[in-house]
């Protein structure tokens, strides 16, 4: 499973950090999890990876320039290859989010990702509720990957 992010600030790092934690629990066996900053994940990256975690801040109502260039990088070297696995996205921001969960939708669509659980969006500073839903998405999408 290739997780893609973009964490500049306490907030991307501490969603980020729960949801590795999630993805990488000892109950769930037999998933590789790779991590990368969005302006280092590559085609090859997603080609090799069985699923994918995406999280980006919600900037100015869209996401991350960094994770728009990840995308703009893999779209079409991945288009066919990888229709059908399964993705999940996590988002903060310190007011709307609905730009940027519109744009991974989008995108994701075109694609052919399927949404293997439920958006973790946040605004404002991470609760301990917040983080666990992270948490929650890392393990769901890791687990949903066991052979």
């Amino acid at each position: 499973m290739l997780i893609v992010h973009h964490t500049p600030s306490p907030s991307m790092q501490a969603m980020f950090e729960a949801v590795v934690s999630g993805a990488t629990d000892p109950e769930i066996e037999g998933v590789d999890v790779v991590r990368h900053a969005a302006l280092a994940a590559t085609a090859p990256d997603v080609l090799a990876a069985d699923g994918y975690l995406l999280g980006t801040p919600a900037n100015l109502g869209y996401m991350s320039g960094a994770l728009k260039h990840f995308f703009d990088q893999v779209y079409y070297p991945c288009l066919d290859s990888t229709r059908g696995r399964p993705f999940g996205f996590f988002v903060h921001g310190n007011s709307d989010v609905s730009g940027t969960v519109r744009a991974i939708e989008r995108i994701t669509t075109g694609l052919g990702w399927e949404q293997a659980a439920a958006a973790v969006t946040i605004t404002g500073e991470p609760g301990k509720e917040d983080l666990s839903a992270c948490w929650e998405l890392g393990a769901t999408v890791a687990a949903g990957l066991m052979d």
